[in-house]
């Protein structure tokens, strides 16, 4: 045997080759065999077989004497200060749920494309998580490789992510009449949670917005509403005795949901009949305690309940608003900034539902030309 070469003599007096064929998640070696008649026969065989494996796997340069989990950690670490808090949170659940207990304990040279695809498939049919989920995991994911790839070279393999496709679910729009018997219910012993409603409804305004939103950003000598302010309860991500989450007042999602949104004459006189005792009220309770998202969308379910109605989620609200403004003719462009997106497409594709009824409207039109 030749000093380092794993060639050996077996009792059988056959000739064994050895070769590193690849690694375990765990990090241990997984060898590979060839054997031969003699000592050249076996060495021209495991020849083969190493050009063979450096052929169809990228060759790391070193093995790190880290897991998996270490780069994750230092992905997010080095994100924390530019990321907003419930971005961060996001990522850091996304870690500890997802990505650390299937692939934490796995060493950077054993994860590859299979290793990768088996973890897709296991978040889509053993978690059934949804197509959407899946595709934000594996987002993160391919960030992490992305800079573990740049900070430490020749630790990973290249390593191809594809996303799942994802359905488009037809959602929940409410009727003209599911939408009148609504606004009849809101209005029958409006209270200032009903009057909140109404008012997300007559807008587009999220959960979120309306839950943070005070009678400051109401103006109504202009008739503007200013949103710049969401609410949302987040996992707390530090400190062990303390409550698993909490509720954080914030800047909206992007910098297109600073905005201020123009009300109705209708909407308007609405805000002027609840006479808030003071500026720093918010407009659900009327007081400066203020009402959380889960329980405005308790709320919401009590009263879609007692109307009948089944399905029915606080964005349907938003929903059957972009809907509305559609069917009325409104300029896209100008809905898309009073619903806060980033362009028009997403208001395209994800919030505007034409009903049968506008659908034959248009189709009519083209009397108009013989057809």
């Amino acid at each position: 045997m030749s000093k380092g070469e794993n060639i050996f003599k077996r009792k059988d007096g056959r000739w064994e080759a050895r070769y590193v064929k690849g690694y375990e998640l765990s990090g241990k070696i997984r060898y590979g065999f060839c054997y031969g008649k003699t000592y050249k026969e076996a060495k021209e065989k495991v020849e083969k077989c190493k050009a063979s494996a450096s052929a169809s796997v990228p060759v790391v340069e070193k093995r790190s004497r880290h897991k998996f989990c270490y780069y994750c950690d230092e992905w997010l670490r080095t994100r924390k200060n530019r990321l907003k808090e419930s971005t961060y949170v996001k990522y850091d659940t996304i870690l500890e749920k997802h990505i650390k207990p299937k692939l934490g304990t796995c060493v950077p040279a054993a994860i590859n494309n299979d290793v990768v695809e088996t973890f897709t498939e296991e978040l889509l049919y053993q978690d059934m998580l949804s197509a959407k989920t899946v595709k934000d995991i594996l987002i993160v994911l391919r960030s992490i490789f992305k800079y573990a790839a740049k900070q430490y070279p020749g630790m990973f393999l290249a390593v191809e992510i594809v996303y799942p496709k994802e359905n488009k679910k037809e959602m929940r729009v409410l009727s003209m009449e599911e939408q009148e018997r609504f606004v009849r219910h809101l209005l029958t012993d409006m209270d200032t949670c009903k009057f909140g409603i109404l008012l997300a409804l007559l807008t587009g305004l999220r959960i979120g917005e309306i839950c943070a939103l005070r009678w400051e950003a109401v103006d109504l000598k202009e008739r503007t509403i200013r949103v710049g302010a969401t609410m949302q309860r987040l996992r707390n991500t530090e400190g062990e005795n303390e409550s698993k989450t909490r509720i954080v007042i914030g800047t909206p999602k992007s910098d297109t949901s600073v905005r201020t949104i123009p009300m109705t004459d209708y909407a308007a006189e609405l805000c002027g009949k609840m006479n808030p005792q003071c500026e720093a009220a918010f407009v659900l309770t009327g007081t400066e305690s203020y009402m959380e998202p889960r329980t405005l969308q308790y709320r919401l379910d009590r009263y879609c309940k007692e109307c009948g109605f089944e399905d029915v989620h606080f964005h349907t609200l938003r929903h059957t608003f972009a809907t509305r403004c559609v069917e009325v003719g409104f300029e896209i462009k100008s809905l898309s900034e009073i619903l806060g997106h980033s362009t028009t497409t997403i208001t395209l594709d994800r919030y505007v539902h034409s009903s049968i009824e506008l659908k034959r409207n248009n189709m009519n039109k083209l009397t108009e030309i013989g057809f």
